[in-house]
């Protein structure tokens, strides 16, 4: 494909991925917030439950904490490769490529971690449909990043 002809796939692939990184991170957000608001109270006459683990979620599973904690790191490296990805297009040349395809690989490798806890929380049932919109998101990041790092590849050689 030539490479002129990548250009607004990559282009397309990064709006897209940059919606969906937000919303991971809105859904992620109001998941810790919960978790923080309704989670264990630790004070100085409660004693520690017998199964207690700092990533406890009042909601979900027990890959709920995993999951939000690893869906908003991943969705914020995935907003910051981003923003190297929209100097990667405006410029369009392997001087750019550089920046843009490793702030890529690494948000993709982080997807692929957060994916990792969205199947094991899949499998493990007991879920609201916010956490699952969000699974379904990360799901889908971990393809369409990986698309959009193929594209990215596209530059031109020249200088």
């Amino acid at each position: 494909m030539a490479d002129g002809q990548l250009k607004p796939v990559a282009s397309l692939l990064l709006v897209l991925n940059f919606c969906m990184y937000v919303i991971v991170l809105g859904i992620g957000g109001w998941a810790m917030n919960f978790g923080i608001d309704h989670g264990f109270i630790i004070g100085p006459r409660f004693n520690l439950p017998a199964h207690f683990s700092p990533i406890y979620f009042p909601m979900g599973n027990a890959a709920t904490g995993f999951f939000v904690v690893f869906a908003l790191i991943a969705g914020v490296v995935g907003v910051a490769s981003i923003l190297s990805g929209f100097n990667h297009i405006r410029y369009w040349n392997i001087d750019s490529l550089q920046a843009a395809a490793s702030a890529a690989t690494i948000a993709w490798s982080l997807t692929l971690l957060a994916t990792g806890f969205a199947w094991k929380e899949i499998e493990l049932e007991l879920r609201n449909a916010r956490l699952i919109t969000m699974e379904a998101f990360l799901i889908i990041l971990s393809f369409t990043q990986l698309v959009y790092i193929a594209a990215i590849h596209g530059t031109s050689t020249r200088r």
